[in-house]
C-alpha cells in the first residue's frame, strides 16, 4: 500500500505547490467512538473546526458513545460545532459525511475503528482512493489491539502487514479532552519521515491543547498500544486488590511498563523494513525530534555480540507516556476502561475467592459494572496473546506479567488456582515480579545455591567455576525433578513452571 502525500513527481514546482496546499489541509475522522469524538470536541473548543471533518459509522450517531452524564456536561456551543463538522450540504439538503466524502475532501483520514472493523475499513478506504483518484490521501489508524486472521488462525500487528499505514498514539482521558485547560500529547508515526512530519503538523493544528509530534515507528507504536491495554488491566487489578499493600505497586507498575517496551523492542528487530527505516530517510531521525539516530541492545552469544533489541522508539515521549499514564490512578475522574476492567477483576476475585471461570464471566462482571465489553481492547488483545508470543518470538521473561494475567482468565482450573495465589498474595506476587524477569537458564544457578545438598546442583556450580561451557555440560532441566510440582513449591515458582512449559 502506497501511503504518501506526494505523487511520484520530480518536478520541484509541483512538489512546492503540494506542500503549500497541505498548509491548508483538512483531516477526517471516520467511525466516531468515544476517543475520536473527545478529540473532535477538544478541536471544537479551540478553533479547529475548519480543519476537521467527521464521518460516523453508518447506523451510529455522533454522540452515541457518550453517557447521558457526559452529554449533560458538554457546552452546547461546542456540541453544535461538532454537529457542523459531521454534515454538509449537497443538492440543497444537509447530509452526513461518509468515508467516500472524507477521501474526496481530506488530505489525512484517520480510521478510528477498533480491531473489530479496522481491516475492513482500511480495505474500503484504499479502494475509494483508487476509484476517486485520490492516492495522495494518507490513511492512519489508532486501533489498540492485535488483528486476527481466522482462516490462518494467526494474530499480528496490522501495521506490520501494512507497513506504510500511519499510526496515531497518545495518552488520553476522555474527560480531560473535554476540559478547556487540560492538554494532551501524541505521536503520529509513519515509516517515511516526511509523511510523519507533515501528518503530525496537520493533526497538531487541530487544537493548541493537542501537541502531536512525528515519529517513524508505526509498528512499535501499535504493538505498544495493544500490549499496554492488556497491562492496564493488571495495573487496575493491582491498585484495587493491593490498595493496602502499597509496597508492591511500584514494582508491579515498573515491570508492566518495562515489559511493554522490551517486547516492542524485540518486535522492532523483526521489521522487514528496519534498515530502510534508518538508512533511507530523506533526513536524519534527529530532525524529527529523536535524541539519537538509533538505540540498540546487544547480547554476547558465544563470544559474538548479537543485536537483540531496538529501543529507538522509546525516544517518542508521548508513546512512553501513553503506557505509563494508562497504568496510573488519576487524581480526579475515571481511569481508562482497561484499568477499570482490572479494578472489576480485583473486586470479583476478592468477593468470590477465585479467578473468573472464563472470559465470558469476566466480561459479564464488566457489563454489570457499567463497562461495556466492546470497549475493552485489552481483553481482545489478551485472547490472541499465545499467538503473538509465538509470532514475534517474545521471550517468556519479557512477558511474565501478561502471561500471569492470561493464566488467570484463560487458563485451566488448576492453573487459575495457582495464578490466583500469586496475584492475590503480596509476597508471592513480589517474588514472581523479581524472579520471572530472569531467563529460565539463569535461574538454575540461583536455585542451585539454595540446594547445595543436591549433587546435581553442586555439580552445576562447580562446572560453572571450572569452565565457561557449564551450560552445554549440564542440561537445562538438570536442576529440576518431579519435586518441582510438590506442595512445598511456592506458588510463584509453580506459575513460572506452568508458563515455561506452555510457552
Amino acid at each position: 500500500m502506497q501511503n504518501s502525500f506526494f505523487a511520484d513527481s520530480l518536478d520541484q514546482a509541483t512538489v512546492k505547490s503540494r506542500i503549500l496546499d497541505l498548509e491548508q489541509g483538512v483531516v477526517g475522522y471516520y467511525s466516531i467512538g468515544l476517543y475520536p469524538a473527545s478529540l473532535a470536541y477538544n478541536s471544537a473548543m479551540h478553533g479547529g473546526r475548519d480543519r476537521l471533518l467527521l464521518a460516523p459509522r453508518p447506523g451510529r450517531s455522533l454522540f452515541g458513545a457518550f453517557s447521558p452524564q457526559d452529554l449533560s456536561g458538554m457546552d452546547p456551543t461546542h456540541v453544535a460545532t461538532m454537529e457542523r463538522m459531521v454534515r454538509h450540504e449537497r443538492d440543497g439538503r444537509l447530509q452526513v459525511y461518509t468515508l467516500r466524502d472524507l477521501i474526496e475532501l481530506c488530505d489525512l483520514v484517520v480510521l478510528t475503528a477498533n480491531s473489530n472493523h479496522i481491516e475492513q475499513d482500511l480495505l474500503e478506504a484504499c479502494e475509494l482512493r483508487r476509484e476517486l483518484d485520490r492516492e495522495q490521501v494518507v490513511l492512519a489508524c489508532l486501533a489498540g489491539s492485535f488483528s486476527h486472521d481466522p482462516l490462518r488462525n494467526d494474530s499480528y500487528v496490522l501495521c506490520e502487514r501494512q507497513p506504510n499505514l500511519a499510526f496515531f498514539s497518545g495518552f488520553h482521558r476522555h474527560g480531560a479532552l473535554r476540559d478547556p485547560v487540560d492538554s494532551f500529547t501524541a505521536n503520529f508515526c509513519h515509516p517515511n519521515a516526511i509523511t510523519a512530519l507533515l501528518g503530525a503538523r496537520l493533526l497538531d493544528r487541530l487544537s493548541p491543547n493537542i501537541q502531536v509530534s512525528p515519529g517513524v515507528h508505526n509498528v512499535e507504536a501499535q504493538y505498544i498500544k495493544a500490549a499496554k491495554n492488556i497491562s492496564s488491566i493488571f495495573a487496575g487489578f493491582g491498585y484495587a486488590y493491593h490498595a493496602k499493600n502499597t509496597g508492591i505497586l511500584p514494582t508491579l507498575l515498573t515491570l508492566l511498563l518495562d515489559q511493554c517496551l522490551d517486547q516492542a523492542s524485540s518486535v522492532s528487530m523483526r521489521r522487514k523494513d528496519r534498515q530502510r527505516l534508518y538508512g533511507r530517510q530523506p533526513f536524519p531521525l534527529t530532525e524529527l525530534g529523536y535524541g539519537v539516530q538509533r538505540i540498540e541492545a546487544t547480547l554476547n552469544r558465544g563470544g559474538d555480540m548479537e543485536k537483540v533489541r531496538d529501543h529507538t522508539f522509546t525516544q517518542l515521549t508521548a508513546m512512553v507516556a501513553d503506557v505509563r499514564g494508562s497504568m496510573m490512578m488519576p487524581v480526579c475522574g475515571k481511569p481508562t476502561r482497561n484499568f477499570q476492567a482490572g479494578q472489576i477483576l480485583a473486586e470479583g476475585m476478592s468477593r468470590l475467592g477465585r479467578c473468573p471461570n472464563d472470559v465470558d464471566e469476566f466480561e459479564q462482571w464488566c457489563e454489570e459494572a457499567g463497562v461495556k465489553k466492546g470497549g475493552l481492547e485489552g481483553l481482545k488483545a489478551l485472547r490472541y496473546w499465545p499467538q503473538i508470543l509465538i509470532n514475534y518470538s517474545i521471550q517468556v521473561h519479557d512477558a511474565s506479567m501478561v502471561n500471569l494475567l492470561y493464566m488467570a482468565i484463560f487458563g485451566k482450573n488448576d492453573t487459575k488456582a495457582v495464578a490466583f495465589r500469586v496475584m492475590t498474595e503480596s509476597r508471592e506476587l513480589s517474588n514472581y515480579c523479581q524472579e520471572s524477569v530472569r531467563p529460565s537458564h539463569s535461574r538454575r544457578y540461583s536455585e542451585a545455591l539454595q540446594n547445595l545438598d543436591r549433587p546435581e546442583a553442586l555439580e552445576l556450580l562447580a562446572n560453572a567455576v571450572i569452565a565457561d561451557n557449564a551450560r552445554r555440560a549440564i542440561p537445562d532441566d538438570s536442576s529440576q525433578d518431579d519435586g518441582g510440582a510438590s506442595e512445598d513449591t511456592p506458588a510463584y515458582l509453580k506459575a513460572m513452571n506452568v508458563i515455561e512449559d506452555v510457552w
